[in-house]
């Protein structure tokens, strides 16, 4: 199995958990292990609402516990801006929105032109909240 397959597998994994209601365990693993924090992107793109309801969760947690790590999840959060499905396009500016660093700006601001009216608005707020905390 190639590194490629055990981060896939890692991923669904995580993902069944959260679907599953193992958020406190998931928020272990991310504590223990910050080698996860990529993962959120793949987390709130699931097709799953309850995996996506449950990253978010996860990311305010840990936010609250620190939030030293959470910018290595930006680029793959960011990715999503430009996905097919409009509602995982609007909870990525949401969720980048929510870490609320500065890193997420440039992302953000490419996605103010997106077709979709809900997602503007996400990303507005998103720009807005960002800004704000600076």
């Amino acid at each position: 199995m190639d590194n490629q397959q055990n981060i896939e597998s890692t991923i669904k994994m995580i993902a069944d958990y959260m679907e599953n209601g193992y958020l406190e365990n998931i928020i272990d693993m991310f504590k223990l292990d910050q080698s996860y924090y990529p993962f959120i992107g793949s987390m709130i793109g699931d097709e799953r609402m309850g995996v996506r309801i449950g990253t978010i969760a996860l990311v305010e947690t840990l936010l609250e516990l620190e939030n030293n790590n959470l910018p290595s999840s930006i680029p793959g959060i960011a990715s999503l801006l430009t996905d097919s499905n409009v509602t995982i396009r609007g909870d990525a500016a949401h969720l980048l929105g929510i870490i609320g660093h500065i890193d997420a700006l440039p992302y953000l601001e490419k996605a103010l032109g997106d077709e979709h009216e809900m997602v503007r608005e996400n990303v507005r707020e998103a720009i807005k909240e960002i800004k704000s905390s600076r």
